[in-house]
């Protein structure tokens, strides 16, 4: 029979085969028990390349953490560097300081002899306002230039704002006949509404409380204009008074023409002139100049002809044509409302200069 693991037939004669075949090939015991398997490790197999990977020595340690240390002192150097700069930075917007309560003096000036009368026309050419410019055009604004600390798009500002509100409470006919007050109440600082407002609804010599001091107001149920253009001349003046406050004072000559207000059936009554020489000193910060609204620091009003012993502060009361004042003999001195840029009359009524009335 054929051995284990032999074809049945035996091997096929020609090719090798048999145990003697593989003999020099088969391993003893004893070369078995001698070998083992050895594994390299990563470093090992990795080879020449191994020294591209280096490990980190104690050293490098401690540099790494000096690092992480200076970063942080770093960013709190930053920190501080960055509060420091915010709290003394000169350009941060200052705080709005609260509006100072406005002083006023209202002074009348008393006819010398009887008020002439005629037509507006006949009465401005016959007076010191014959070359004056008529209504808002004779608020003229200065050259304007920077300051210290102002620009001089913020004077120009400044100024405009001033003359927006002389405009408002010395030349718009609704408010000089009495219908309203809110043009030049809407350009006032909001911490003088309150004043204003009283002085509005009660008005007193207290030298807060003059309504006269705000703006020009004649009573209706008196007077009337006989031309709603008044003819105005003067100056605006600025000059900053502090790194956050600009101050400017305007110095200006109203001449409105004026009537009864109750005409009836009868011939029209004869015109006259009312003059009021007006100094109001204006005072802005940066929030007023950027909100576009003025607060008034002091206002002294020049009006007449008027009676030394009329109430003028509320509307004011004009002597009209033909009208004498009876109290206006030898006390008061005598003022000129057309001379500007001059103290305003310390007395409580003046005379009024006959210089200042028309000539007929």
């Amino acid at each position: 029979m054929a051995g284990r693991g032999d074809p049945p037939e035996g091997t096929p004669e020609g090719l090798p085969g048999g145990e003697d075949e593989y003999r020099s090939v088969v391993f003893d015991e004893a070369f078995i028990r001698a070998a083992h398997l050895q594994e390299f490790s990563a470093q090992e197999r990795m080879g020449e390349y191994a020294q591209a990977v280096r490990s980190r020595s104690s050293w490098e340690g401690r540099s790494g953490s000096r690092q992480a240390v200076l970063l942080v002192l770093l960013i709190l150097l930053a920190f501080g560097t960055a509060i420091y700069l915010g709290v003394r930075n000169p350009y941060q917007p200052p705080v709005d300081e609260r509006a100072e309560p406005l002083r006023t003096t209202v002074v009348p000036l008393a006819p010398q002899g009887p008020v002439p009368g005629g037509t507006p026309t006949q009465l401005f050419a016959h007076s010191p306002v014959a070359e004056y410019r008529t209504g808002a055009a004779g608020i003229n604004l200065p050259i304007a230039g920077r300051t210290s600390h102002f620009a001089e798009s913020q004077v120009v500002t400044g100024l405009s704002i001033a003359k927006d509100y002389l405009v408002a409470s010395s030349l718009e006919p609704d408010v000089l006949s009495g219908a309203t007050v809110r043009p030049a109440r809407l350009l006032l600082d909001p911490d003088q509404l309150e004043q204003f407002d009283r002085s509005v609804e009660s008005p007193s010599d207290d030298g807060r409380h003059a309504l006269a001091g705000w703006l020009v107001r004649f009573d209706p149920r008196q007077v009337a204009l006989a031309e709603p253009a008044a003819r105005v001349q003067g100056t605006l003046r600025f000059e900053e008074t502090s790194p956050d406050t600009l101050d400017v004072t305007a110095d200006h000559t109203y001449t409105y023409a004026l009537r009864p207000a109750a005409q009836g059936s009868g011939p029209v009554a004869a015109a006259s002139l009312f003059t009021v020489h007006r100094v109001v000193h204006f005072r802005f910060d940066r929030e007023d100049l950027r909100m576009h609204r003025a607060e008034l620091l002091t206002s002294t009003v020049e009006a007449g002809p008027q009676a030394c012993g009329a109430d003028t502060t509320g509307s004011l009361k004009p002597l009209l044509a033909g009208a004498r004042a009876s109290d206006a003999g030898g006390g008061p001195a005598v003022t000129d409302p057309y001379a500007t840029a001059r103290p305003a009359a310390p007395a409580l009524c003046g005379a009024l200069a006959p210089s200042a009335q028309p000539s007929l």
